[in-house]
């Protein structure tokens, strides 16, 4: 599902506007991304869990010439399903 798929169903199971919807959406967006940037976590019961996880220093290697580089450490954004979300997609 595209961005404005996800929109237009948005506003046609609230009954809001397509630009309501719209702002709604990316409202949702920047607040979860906010909270994440702020190393927060986004829970909401029964759907999931949006937090931010820390990936470890580690050595890789060059696909091209087999050489070692160094992959710095990151934080990385992660969603974990909710169980309601788990039990809907595998009815």
């Amino acid at each position: 599902m595209k961005k404005s798929e996800l929109i237009e169903q948005i506003a046609k199971r609230s009954g809001l506007t397509t630009a309501d919807a719209r702002g709604g959406l990316e409202a949702f967006v920047a607040t979860v991304t906010d909270a994440l940037s702020r190393g927060d976590r986004v829970q909401l019961v029964g759907f999931g869990t949006f937090k931010v996880t820390q990936r470890r220093a580690r050595e890789g290697r060059n696909p091209q010439n087999g050489a070692v580089i160094n992959i710095p450490a990151t934080k990385t954004p992660s969603f974990s399903a909710g169980a309601e979300l788990k039990k809907s997609v595998n009815k």
